[in-house]
């Protein structure tokens, strides 16, 4: 007797939850502790998790901004940085820091080495999971911090929360303006696409798959489908059973997908502002095209690594200058839903 698709798809999934969370287990060999001050940790603490390398310049307002919306503890995984940042790092009193000299993309680029700390240290806590390219707003988050957000997702026995990646970039030429570390990065990134987005639900994981903005207008017009994904679920109430499937863009069990309203109504949801297209990313993009670590198949990505690296103009007359996240709401790329 054959056993119904919906029971079929639940136990595959939880096999693939489990399998993740045996890899996380085998891969935490690969980490070496290089400063846990976890014992710091505080029960109410709210968690922010993230891999890098090489981001000792965007660092100081990274953890500023983490730091005003009221995250209690940072864990970092550094992965073989040359610039600093491991230093910087280890400097910061509300950091825990692990290296690691093994593959980013064998790890399920960085995934595998976080769903072990978050195992270990996560469980119970409202974990923010971040790319140091990330700076997340949402609606009142001037005046209301994590603290308020995640009391009211307790309140209606919300687990998750959603936010779209928005790609920011300057007015002119990539290279034109430089950043200083510390500064605000959307001081020059103060650009976006407010429109070109498409919007599809993976049936099987039930996460929505948003793509578009500038990265598919500019470097995948040919081919839309192959741009970046934008939807994440980068907020989530964790425990040690849960698994990211691809980067936080889905996760299991995948009722934590479920960040938006399928109803016909708006679930309250953030943005996260994404800072790639700093003047560094030049010099980045030609170096992750000779390490082939950021995508599956790397090679299909050579000419979007070229087009960075040529240092291109991505503003049109028709692009929007970014003010608040009032603006947008208004735009509906997030929402205030039901948080008033």
């Amino acid at each position: 007797m054959r056993m119904p698709s919906k029971l079929w798809t639940a136990y595959r999934l939880r096999l693939k939850r489990r399998r993740y969370l045996f890899r996380a287990f085998r891969k935490r060999r690969q980490l070496t502790e290089v400063e846990n001050r976890t014992a710091d940790i505080l029960p109410s603490d709210i968690l922010a998790f993230a891999t890098v390398r090489n981001e000792l310049i965007r660092l100081p307002h990274f953890l500023d901004h983490y730091r005003k919306l009221g995250v209690g503890h940072f864990l970092f995984v550094d992965n073989q940085s040359d610039d600093g940042t491991a230093e910087y790092l280890r400097q910061q009193p509300d950091v825990s820091l692990w290296s690691t000299g093994h593959s980013y993309k064998a790890a399920r680029f960085g995934v595998d080495w976080l769903t072990w700390l978050q195992v270990k240290y996560g469980h119970g806590h409202w974990c923010l999971t971040l790319d140091a390219d990330e700076l997340l707003v949402y609606p009142y988050y001037e005046s209301r911090p994590l603290a308020a957000l995640t009391a009211w997702l307790d309140s209606t026995g919300e687990r998750s929360f959603g936010a779209m990646m928005l790609d920011m970039y300057p007015e002119g030429r990539l290279d034109d303006q430089t950043y200083v570390a510390g500064e605000d990065p959307i001081d020059i990134l103060g650009w976006f696409d407010s429109g070109n987005y498409i919007i599809h639900r993976q049936p099987e994981l039930q996460n929505l798959w948003v793509q578009g903005g500038v990265r598919a207008r500019s470097f995948f017009a040919n081919n839309p489908r192959r741009a970046p994904t934008l939807s994440k679920t980068p907020l989530v109430k964790w425990n040690r059973r849960f698994a990211y499937v691809s980067s936080t863009h889905s996760i299991l069990p995948p009722d934590l997908n479920h960040v938006y309203d399928d109803t016909g109504g708006e679930k309250t949801s953030g943005i996260l502002l994404h800072t790639k297209f700093l003047h560094t990313v030049i010099e980045k993009s030609r170096e992750e095209k000779l390490r082939k670590e950021h995508f599956a198949v790397s090679s299909l990505y050579d000419e979007y690594y070229d087009s960075i690296a040529a240092d291109p103009v991505l503003w049109t007359e028709k692009s929007t200058r970014y003010r608040n996240w009032r603006q947008l709401e208004a735009m509906g790329l997030m929402s205030k839903g039901g948080w008033l």
